[in-house]
């Protein structure tokens, strides 16, 4: 049970840390030198946490995200592509089209 509440932590830690970069790289004026900031606050708030190994595609691609922001240097661009794939990723699982709804009520 441990084991599974260190996985749940890890992950909304890292969903932390995504919102965080989402809303310094959609800011209207984005500025670099808040980005650094924010990197900063984030690398802190991991390293407080415990790497679990995740298996989930959603959750790898969360944690390769937060960590190219953390740790490399992409530009403004790429990290906007990054998490737009991201967000892209975690709605895929959210959302079934229903084929042939309305059959359903033809007799």
């Amino acid at each position: 049970m441990q084991e599974k509440a260190l996985r749940i932590k890890y992950i909304r830690t890292l969903e932390r840390c995504s919102k965080r970069f989402a809303s310094a790289l959609k800011n209207s004026n984005f500025n670099e030198e808040l980005f650094v900031v924010c990197r900063e606050q984030n690398i802190k708030l991991l390293e407080k946490c415990e790497k679990i190994f995740l298996d989930s595609t959603y959750s790898k691609e969360l944690e390769k995200f937060v960590n190219d922001c953390c740790y490399k240097n992409y530009a403004f661009n790429e990290l906007i592509a990054k998490y737009n794939f991201l967000e892209k990723l975690k709605n895929a699982n959210q959302y079934k089209k229903e084929k042939h709804k309305l059959k359903i009520y033809e007799y």
